[in-house]
């Protein structure tokens, strides 16, 4: 189990353990985290589950391939470490990621 820590928009912390090999929005979705209702399920089809990353995992999360980048552009708040949760795989080189969810999605 790998441990991420959502942090919603009003700064409320919930720490949660994920299974290796699922994506960050399945774990998100797994302990009902507010403000992420990935409408499309995890198939990079929307914007709901827009997350900006941690700036010290940024590099451990890989970069957002050119399908996220164009769901991204439907995002509120874009930000350069903005990242849809459902295209972020969790294995061991992600403990203690740190996400934080914006004031809305879409």
């Amino acid at each position: 189990m790998v441990h991420i820590t959502f942090i919603d928009s009003s700064g409320e912390k919930r720490p949660v353990e994920a299974e290796e090999g699922s994506t960050v929005m399945e774990a998100a979705i797994r302990n009902s985290i507010p403000e992420i209702t990935a409408e499309c399920g995890g198939a990079c089809a929307c914007a709901t589950c827009h997350v900006y990353v941690d700036e010290a995992f940024v590099p451990l999360t890989g970069e957002a391939s050119p399908q996220e980048e164009d769901m991204l552009d439907f995002a509120y708040a874009v930000q350069p470490n903005s990242r849809l949760a459902c295209q972020i795989k969790i294995g061991p080189e992600v403990e203690g990621l740190i996400v934080t969810t914006p004031a809305r999605q879409g």
